[in-house]
């Protein structure tokens, strides 16, 4: 063959196998199961029957072997077959063992003389061997002139000082029957077991396969309906209840999201009405002015214009502050580097110094090293210095600390009623002594999202003596680790009023 052709076959095969793999992978589930256990049970089968039938065939030869090497002939037999040598069964006679067995002589030339009632056996090299004394006996199969196939031991026999190469066989004519039937039964219970197998695995995978059924027709509804309050039983702690503990997880977890999303919705929906109402207002004032004709007194129109630009200032914060929140974490956490909290808190003291001139800031800031997202961070500390400038009194006194990872922000103003303490972190939560200052009431989340993410926490308390504090705590060293680059500000946020 050509190896253009071997290539040739051997490509036709790949692509029937692939086929055949593909096709299987089709199938159902249920109908995969049942395959595989009818195909494992028929292996097992299979190979248990050929081993018993190996076993068997062993165990008879060997009693053919026995009764051969205990078979004597007679030295009368003997010398006369030797002396009558014939190439074929001579005339029967009364010394003749019994036709169960057939004997002949082997001489050194390798020509035969046959017995009494024996059926010639072709003689072998191993014959041969032995009647030129190279062996002293040998033990295999053969087939007479016949065809028939025999079992046949040659041994070296001497009588009356002659040297024979005696040839004795038995016909396998009952063990190859006994065989065939052996292999007919085996044959019949394989395939009662097999058509067993494929019986007990359709009926095992349509039990086990019920939980699964159960999740599929549960996700299709998901899917259909969109109802995220559906429940998959799960008893037991086999794989499929873990998986139906998982997937009740995941709804629950995923109608959490959605309701948390609808409520910052509309949350952002109802924070975003009063400025957007405020500013059509006056653009309307502004454009019935041009329109008519009837201009509007200088100092009211700047009035006007001033405070068309505030609100467009808070629209700009609260959008900056919803991209914030709906931003997920950079992914494999690449933006988490080593930050110097106190460079941090330092830079945002600059700003808030800025935007509260007449105040005073008391600051004590020491070295303190975190893992976080640097831009997150900075803005989390600008939101909580901008909270204190916001709340503070004319020439009032804002004190900062930095100590062993403890950020503490502490305002002299009107301070928080306790009954409002537990609602500072939620969105758009404002005090209602609050809500005539600037500001969206997403800052503090901002602060609390950034502290989780950095493994912290935050707090908020009234002050002895009044005033508000917060308290930013963060996991870290006061030195930098070892090998790590030197930590660097980043760069400044645009300001945006509270």
């Amino acid at each position: 063959m050509s190896q253009g052709t071997r290539t040739s076959a051997a490509g036709g095969t790949g692509p029937a196998y692939s086929r055949l793999g593909a096709r299987f992978a089709r199938l159902p589930l249920r109908s995969r199961l049942t395959l595989l256990t009818a195909a494992a049970v028929a292996v097992a089968v299979a190979v248990s029957a050929l081993a018993c039938w190996l076993l068997t065939r062993a165990q008879l030869r060997d009693e053919v072997d026995n009764t051969l090497q205990n078979v004597n002939v007679g030295p009368e037999y003997l010398q006369a077959t030797y002396a009558n040598c014939r190439a074929s069964d001579p005339t029967e006679n009364k010394n003749a063992p019994p036709s169960y067995y057939n004997v002949q002589i082997v001489q050194v030339d390798g020509s035969r003389c046959i017995g009494p009632n024996s059926q010639p056996v072709k003689v072998q090299a191993a014959d041969l061997g032995v009647a030129q004394g190279v062996q002293r006996d040998t033990l295999h199969d053969a087939v007479t002139t016949s065809g028939a196939d025999v079992r046949v031991l040659t041994k070296h026999i001497e009588v009356q000082g002659v040297q024979f190469a005696v040839s004795v066989s038995r016909p396998l004519t009952e063990v190859d029957s006994a065989l065939n039937r052996l292999a007919l039964l085996l044959a019949a219970v394989a395939g009662l077991g097999v058509v067993g197998a494929g019986t007990a695995g359709l009926v095992i995978a349509r039990s086990g396969l019920k939980p699964v059924d159960r999740l599929t027709d549960a996700v299709e509804h998901v899917a259909r309906t969109e109802d995220l309050a559906i429940r998959i039983p799960a008893d037991g702690e086999d794989e499929i209840a873990r998986l139906s503990r998982s997937f009740n997880s995941m709804t629950a977890a995923l109608a959490a999201s959605r309701d948390l999303q609808q409520q910052l919705i509309a949350d952002a929906g109802h924070e975003l009405r009063t400025p957007l109402t405020s500013l059509r207002t006056n653009i309307d004032l502004l454009v019935r002015s041009e329109r008519s004709g009837r201009p509007i007194p200088p100092a009211d129109k700047e009035a006007l214009l001033a405070s068309v630009k505030a609100q467009m200032g808070e629209l700009a914060a609260l959008i900056g502050d919803l991209q914030e929140l709906s931003r997920p974490p950079e992914p494999g956490h690449s933006a988490i580097a080593v930050i110097a909290l106190h460079e941090i808190a330092g830079a945002a003291l600059e700003r808030a110094r800025l935007r509260g001139p007449s105040l005073h800031f008391a600051a004590d800031l020491h070295p303190w090293y975190v893992r976080a997202e640097p831009a997150s961070l900075e803005r989390a500390v600008v939101n909580l210095l901008d909270n204190a400038v916001k709340f503070s009194p004319p020439g009032g006194t804002v004190e900062v600390r930095l100590t062993d990872g403890e950020l503490t922000v502490r305002d002299h103003g009107p301070g928080i009623p306790q009954d409002e303490l537990p609602h500072v972190f939620e969105r758009f939560w404002r005090s209602p002594s609050a809500r005539s200052l600037p500001g969206s009431g997403l800052g503090l989340s901002i602060v609390a999202r950034t502290a989780e993410q950095a493994g912290g926490a935050v707090r908020l308390k009234s002050a002895d003596l009044g005033g508000t504090e917060a308290v930013l705590t963060l996991p870290g060293a006061a030195t930098p680790p070892p090998g790590a680059p030197a930590p660097q500000r980043p760069p400044e946020p645009p300001a945006a009023p509270r």
